[in-house]
């Protein structure tokens, strides 16, 4: 759960907003010392400063304490003027508390959009996350900022990759970061919702799930569609995770991630061969041990945070269950 000081919160907001913020963490501590909530019950929580200074005044307010309760920070507009100045007081902030607290730079800037210093920004960028790998829990992209720099938004009936420009941006990135599995890089933000509890599943239809949505055959609803297909297109080109901002997302995208068995079968006897070319389990691909290693590897990953489940039909079975 990310709380918000930046682009949620209007500027002559944010002393109130922190205020909020320590009442929070303040209730939660109470809770927990009265046994009324379980530590374990409580959220992954991080904070997105508005800029470097809010970033260090807010720290400055937080308790020892309170960092038992807090993940990590989401840093926007990440770039290589302020992305040291992020790292070096989170690392600093990790010494001094004695505790692990994460980064999650948000990769959004105009010069990484712009072809002409994109390279040079991304490999800048590269250069201060790579000095501070252990605290980078993962990387995020700005597709609504990308998207706002070419002044176009992507409609209910379209994903963003079928942004021109914003893919271009988005292929840059994962190339950059998302080679060897050095980073975990989460998928755009998808701002469609429509949430009702007629959206459970009475009856799991009968069909070829990924077909259906490339296909655009309708399931739930435009907005709920337009998601799911855009995370089939988030998996297949190396995303892991998705920023969402309606809770009506998270099972869609928390089932959508999860691997089927076919698939953990595959990365198992991959990772668990020394070379060479093998038939899969299922005897329908190739698997070619070398090439696919880091494949295998980050899908294990993905299994552990997402889970396994038996095909396709489960992903239903898991979107039907919140």
């Amino acid at each position: 759960m990310v709380l918000c000081f930046e682009d949620a919160c209007r500027l002559e907001d944010v002393p109130m907003a922190e205020q909020n913020a320590l009442t929070l963490l303040n209730r939660l501590l109470h809770e927990i010392e009265e046994g009324s909530l379980a530590f374990d019950d409580i959220p992954l929580i991080f904070f997105r400063p508005r800029n470097v200074e809010q970033f260090k005044h807010f720290t400055k307010l937080l308790k020892p304490e309170h960092y038992r309760l807090i993940c990590g920070f989401n840093f926007p507009v990440f770039n290589s003027e302020n992305g040291e100045a992020y790292m070096a007081h989170l690392e600093a902030l990790n010494r001094e508390i004695g505790e692990v607290v994460y980064a999650m730079p948000i990769l959004e800037d105009q010069r990484i959009a712009f072809k002409e210093t994109r390279l040079e920004e991304l490999l800048a960028v590269r250069a201060i996350l790579d000095r501070y790998h252990d605290l980078v829990l993962n990387i995020r992209v700005g597709g609504t900022d990308f998207s706002s720099y070419f002044s176009v938004r992507r409609g209910i009936n379209y994903t963003i990759y079928d942004i021109m420009t914003v893919t271009d941006c988005l292929k840059d990135i994962l190339n950059l970061f998302a080679r060897n599995n050095d980073y975990t890089v989460s998928g755009a933000v998808w701002e469609y919702f429509r949430a009702s509890k007629e959206m459970r599943f009475q009856e799991l239809p009968d069909f070829d799930f990924q077909e259906s949505l490339i296909k655009r055959q309708p399931i739930v609803n435009d907005a709920v569609d337009g998601l799911m297909r855009e995370l089939i297109l988030d998996k297949a080109n190396g995303f892991v995770g998705k920023t969402i901002i309606h809770p009506s997302h998270l099972n869609f995208v928390n089932a959508m991630f999860a691997v089927t068995r076919e698939e953990f079968e595959d990365a198992t006897q991959i990772l668990n061969t020394s070379g060479g070319v093998i038939k899969s389990s299922t005897a329908n691909k190739m698997n070619e041990i070398e090439p696919h290693r880091n494949w295998a590897q980050k899908l294990i990953y993905r299994a552990q945070a997402y889970g396994v489940i038996e095909n396709q039909t489960d992903y239903l079975n898991l979107i039907g269950s919140y």
